[in-house]
């Protein structure tokens, strides 16, 4: 089995690599820049006896998203998972934002879903399934979060219009959206606000705790698995019923 994580060195992308790290399985983690963290995410993997593979670029346009996919193609000849985790933390406000520099975020936030797909078709075989991680970001208003919420926003629609594509040849996708998590790019999205935003993010929900990686993690194992082959192009949420609320 193979699997690629896009930001698969950190966070909730590095949780979900873990997940699938076993013996007989290729990881390939995609990074753009940390080659420090890179460096530790590697060795965590070959920790569960899996082969892991670093690949390093930004797939933020269709040409560095297609070399991800070649760096694939060297070392596999299928890929059965695609896991779209990476963020470009533009903080701004619509109004305020630099076009060439949102366009960016949007290009590797939420577009880069279909570079990497597009790419990918030759390694995907009856059974690869394609996930996108996604916030509530896409679908209300975050003070400073227009670059990734809005990227939210299209790769959600996006999934959909992939799901009806893909189906007739038997791959899946499907996204997955996870309450806040403590990671990198949100502490430089909401900086010293972090701590407080993820103290309610526990207090707050209705089943009296913050997500923990299991949870999405188990979820996605999951809609990886055969027992999942009809669920297509959906957005589930990981929250504890947090969404529910006014």
């Amino acid at each position: 089995m193979a699997i690629l994580v896009t930001g698969g060195t950190k966070g909730i992308g590095l949780d979900i690599a873990r997940a699938f790290a076993e013996p007989g399985v290729d990881v390939f983690l995609n990074y753009a820049s940390d080659d420090g963290a890179a460096a530790l995410a590697k060795t965590s993997i070959e920790a569960r006896h899996a082969r892991c593979h670093l690949i390093k670029g930004d797939v933020g346009t269709p040409e560095c998203a297609a070399a991800v996919i070649e760096a694939v193609k060297r070392e596999c000849k299928q890929l059965d998972q695609l896991v779209h985790a990476a963020v470009k933390p533009y903080i701004t406000s619509a109004l305020e934002a630099d076009g060439h520099e949102l366009a960016q975020a949007v290009g590797v936030n939420g577009l880069a879903l279909q570079y990497l797909v597009r790419a990918a078709l030759p390694l995907f075989v009856p059974g690869s399934t394609v996930f996108f991680l996604s916030s509530r970001g896409g679908r209300m208003v975050i003070a400073n979060y227009v670059a990734v919420g809005i990227s939210k926003a299209l790769a959600e629609s996006l999934v959909r219009y992939l799901a009806v594509e893909l189906a007739p040849r038997g791959v899946r996708i499907n996204c997955v959206a996870p309450s806040v998590v403590d990671t990198d790019a949100v502490r430089t999205l909401f900086g010293h606000k972090t701590d407080d935003i993820m103290r309610h993010a526990a207090s707050d929900n209705p089943s009296g705790r913050a997500v923990a990686p299991e949870d999405y993690t188990g979820l996605i194992r999951y809609l990886a698995s055969p027992a999942a082959a009809f669920i297509q192009g959906q957005v589930i949420y990981v929250n504890g019923g947090h969404n529910l609320m006014a």
